[in-house]
């Protein structure tokens, strides 16, 4: 068993050195989170963790598949795209301009670096595309994003034209609400390479708004080989999406992306207005990831796994596919690890794609020095500059049977100016009696 150390279980740690270790990290954890009620939002003070247990065993009794170590729920198909994000090898994702027509108060394109300049300054897509072909990665999938892309539909008809010219086998995809779409539009996309279609349909819209975009999605199907919809699922919001579902359904929709609600870092006002609060725990693991979606938005979660719950008991054809924040983190984790060669201490987890390693500190460390001797495990030295020893997880089962608290070190390479650096990021507790390294690391 693994235990997450907050400002609630710190005290129980026994092992002093263990303890004022481990202090460091709730300090850190408890200064972002500082940070984000000084942002304007509250932050909810219950995690919900018996009512995602509940639904995660109802989950598994309709049949739903678990990915990603829980963080990805589906029921039905999922997009070859969907299945690739998970390591993000062989994917690359571009955008025309950042621009515009709606005013989503739950966008995070202001996150992103050089948002004003391309708001209103096209890029050349392209050339992009060729200095993609020219770096001789592999290229599996290719997506277009926004802002909206067809506010520049030439621009976008070529971009697929030229992405299925440079890369016959990928597999290209394109965001949109869908509002400019026209049969000419569909056709053109269509004959220039485009496999799938993602819609973004929005429940806080007028129920004309929302017939607009059903008649969108109607007009795509026939012409588009996979056609999709993707949108954050507000809390309060699931009878409307039960009957948006049966809906989709209806239309021939291949599947949904239900996508857990984000606070991007602004819009606090409409965050309030709306009672939305930023989840107890939003991160298993607390470091500056490249989606810039922001924040995990208390009992969104529950209700996209609620929604997934009714899809299977309601026999819906079309996928329904829960993405939650963590979900789109492990891309960036695998990246900047699955590659990198590290001391023997410490071992790559095919669950979350971190370094670990397991760390001993204080009075521990001479009872596990012995056992260590005693199971024919060369006993490593210190690490270095710390007073703690650094055991591979594979050599935890030694331990077994010894009054020992052991610390659980989640590490991230990261590429700087001078280098690579291995950056611990979390420290949590195990006891060796009751932690299988084979099915929880």
């Amino acid at each position: 068993m693994i235990v997450d150390i907050d400002r609630d279980t710190l005290p129980a740690i026994r092992n002093p050195d263990l303890r004022a270790y481990a202090a460091r990290y709730v300090d850190i954890y408890d200064r972002f989170m500082a940070q984000v009620r000084a942002s304007g939002i509250e932050v909810d003070s219950h995690d919900y963790a018996a009512e995602l247990a509940e639904r995660v065993e109802r989950l598994r009794a309709h049949g739903a598949r678990f990915r990603n170590d829980g963080k990805s729920v589906v029921a039905n198909s999922l997009s070859p795209a969907c299945v690739a994000c998970q390591q993000g090898i062989g994917s690359a994702t571009f955008f025309i301009s950042l621009q515009c027509h709606r005013s989503c108060f739950y966008c995070f394109n202001p996150n992103q670096e050089g948002y004003a300049h391309f708001s209103a300054q096209q890029r050349n897509l392209p050339e992009e595309l060729a200095q993609l072909q020219a770096s001789g990665q592999p290229v599996r999938h290719l997506a277009l994003t926004g802002g909206e892309p067809l506010l520049h539909p030439a621009e976008t008809v070529e971009f697929f034209r030229v992405a299925r010219e440079r890369f016959p086998q990928v597999h290209t995809r394109l965001y949109t609400t869908g509002d400019q779409l026209t049969p000419t539009l569909a056709r053109d996309l269509r004959d220039a390479g485009l496999d799938e279609i993602r819609f973004s349909l929005r429940l806080h819209d007028t129920d004309r708004a929302r017939q607009r975009t059903f008649s969108r999605i109607a007009l795509a199907r026939p012409l588009i080989p996979s056609v999709m919809v993707e949108m954050p699922i507000l809390p309060g919001t699931f009878a409307d999406m039960q009957t948006g579902l049966i809906e989709l359904d209806r239309l021939g929709v291949d599947s949904i992306n239900l996508l857990e609600l984000c606070y991007p870092f602004n819009q606090a006002a409409a965050f309030n207005q709306r009672g939305y609060q930023v989840k107890a725990h939003p991160y298993r693991v607390l470091y500056n990831y490249w989606y810039g979606g922001g924040l995990p938005v208390a009992r969104s979660e529950l209700e996209c796994l609620d929604l997934v719950i009714f899809a299977l008991e309601s026999g819906l054809r079309m996928g329904v596919h829960y993405c939650s924040v963590e979900n789109k983190h492990t891309g960036q984790i695998y990246q900047q690890n699955a590659e990198q060669r590290l001391d023997p201490a410490y071992s790559f987890s095919e669950r979350d794609y971190f370094w670990k390693t397991a760390k001993v500190f204080g009075s521990d460390i001479r009872k596990a020095r012995k056992a260590l001797r005693a199971a024919r495990h060369a006993p490593p030295p210190p690490a270095g500059g710390q007073a703690c020893l650094e055991i591979p997880l594979r050599e935890l089962g030694a331990l077994k049977g010894l009054d020992v608290e052991v610390g659980l070190s989640f590490n991230v390479m990261e590429a700087r100016a001078d280098g690579q650096y291995l950056r611990e990021l979390k420290l949590a507790l195990v006891r060796p009696d009751s932690f299988d390294p084979e099915t929880e690391a």
